[in-house]
């Protein structure tokens, strides 16, 4: 019998492999990093002793969810500035914001505090674009959050570079620094096309293939978007990005609300991932991404919350509700985006949309041990006929009681253990007095 650090076990547990298969009464086993064992838990308990022992009974145990698009610091601008259209609530609102208050210290508690939220409702992997990320990565290693991390890249100034040549520089100091680290991974991210030259584009392509790192940009977000790249360069945005060599299956696209059928065929055959944000989406007016559709044409599609600032929480259960809900509204049609495939959205495909799949977004073994534990034993979730529908239309972030990532217990029975959660409070509070002076001033 071989010995190992966890097993949790008496769970149903959902493996989130390509059958979508349900285990009752099972286990997972786990040692260092990594899930050794999936099973009925008296096969697993055969084969495996636990140094510790989680008894799962009245519980579902499932992969950690995947936060495929935020901006994690912008927790401190959380209800800056709601109820507006894209343009104006980022021209007029947010980019000035972020020139008076963003620094280090705000880039660190900022993104401290989005770690502790994510925790809290059952996120272990996120996908982050924001300034100062050196200090966001540092709060996500201290976190112990798995993530994937990239400097925002403009033609403009930032409040950490003053050229595009220095916000290159930074990425790829970003990318040497974390390049071994178990849960730190960098993203080459240029902001948009309207926000970035062909030169920078091209230049942050060259940057990512040198390094095989992904590349995420936010990409047709809205119709005015659309008509304006289109008048910019002459052609689709798609169909420039594929002109520029930019369409891989290191690429992926943030929002993706206006892709047409030709955008999406040509993504399918590039191997091209999109992420999802519903909420934001909605908040912003800005439309509903034919998510149906791409999903038929073979295209990878992920789920995130996008910032705090246009969500205004990173909540992923409410986001699956919400992306479940909105395409059969839209649609008018009850049987598009069923449960199983948001929730696949969130875990397994959100994890292939991002590049991770090898690490995280299914319980198997030799992928790392990145799962939660949600009680059952509520009102709001009693009686269970079907788990896959029970997370996603009644579920909640609340419900996660226990959240292990990379084979580390980081929330056990809803106590942080890693984060000091009043402390980030505290800290945020006292850089939102700060925002709100630079504003009225």
């Amino acid at each position: 019998m071989r010995e190992v650090d966890f097993i949790i076990s008496g769970g149903i547990v959902l493996v989130m492999d390509e059958n979508n298969t349900v285990i009752s009464d099972g286990a997972v086993a786990i040692d260092g990093s990594d899930i050794v064992a999936v099973g009925r838990a008296e096969s697993v308990a055969l084969a495996f002793k636990g140094r510790r022992v989680i008894d799962a009974r009245g519980s579902l145990v499932m992969p950690g969810l995947v936060n495929g698009h935020t901006h994690a610091a912008m927790t401190c601008f959380r209800g800056i500035a709601d109820d507006l259209t894209l343009m104006d609530w980022l021209n007029n609102f947010i980019f000035p914001a972020e020139a008076k208050n963003v620094d280090p210290e705000l880039a660190y508690w900022g993104a401290l505090l989005a770690c502790a939220e994510m925790i809290k409702s059952g996120t272990t992997t996120f996908c982050d674009m924001y300034i100062f990320e050196d200090d966001a990565a540092q709060a996500a290693h201290q976190a112990g959050i798995r993530c994937l991390l990239g400097e925002v890249l403009f033609d403009f100034p930032s409040p950490s570079f003053k050229t595009p040549a220095e916000g290159l520089a930074y990425t790829e100091r970003l990318l040497k620094k974390w390049a071994d680290d178990p849960l730190v991974n960098i993203i080459v991210e240029p902001h948009a096309l309207y926000t970035c030259s062909p030169a920078l584009l091209k230049d942050a392509k060259i940057l990512a293939d040198r390094y095989l790192a992904p590349v995420g940009v936010h990409l047709l977000e809205n119709l005015a978007e659309k008509a304006q790249l289109e008048e910019r360069f002459g052609r689709k945005a798609v169909s420039f990005l594929k002109d520029i060599g930019y369409l891989d299956e290191r690429f992926i696209a943030f929002h993706g609300v206006c892709l047409d059928e030709e955008d999406r065929k040509i993504f399918a055959g590039q191997g091209c991932k999109v992420v999802h944000n519903p909420e934001s989406n909605m908040k912003l007016a800005s439309g509903v991404a034919p998510v149906p559709d791409m999903l038929k044409q073979g295209v990878t599609v992920g789920l995130g919350t996008d910032g705090c600032a246009s969500n205004n929480n990173l909540d992923l259960f409410q986001e699956m509700d919400t992306a479940a809900k909105l395409h059969k509204v839209h649609r008018l049609d009850a049987t598009v985006m069923k449960a199983e495939t948001v929730l696949r959205m969130a875990t397994c495909e959100g994890a292939k949309a991002l590049g991770m799949d090898h690490l995280t977004g299914r319980l198997k073994p030799g992928l790392k041990a990145d799962l939660i534990i949600i009680g059952l034993n509520k009102p709001h979730l009693t009686p269970l006929y079907h788990p896959y529908s029970h997370l996603v239309y009644a579920a909640g972030g609340a419900d996660v009681d226990t959240v292990f990532i990379n084979g580390r217990p980081v929330m056990e029975n809803r106590k942080l253990l890693t984060i000091d959660e009043n402390e980030a409070m505290g800290r945020v509070r006292a850089i939102a007095v700060r925002v709100k002076q630079s504003l009225e001033g």
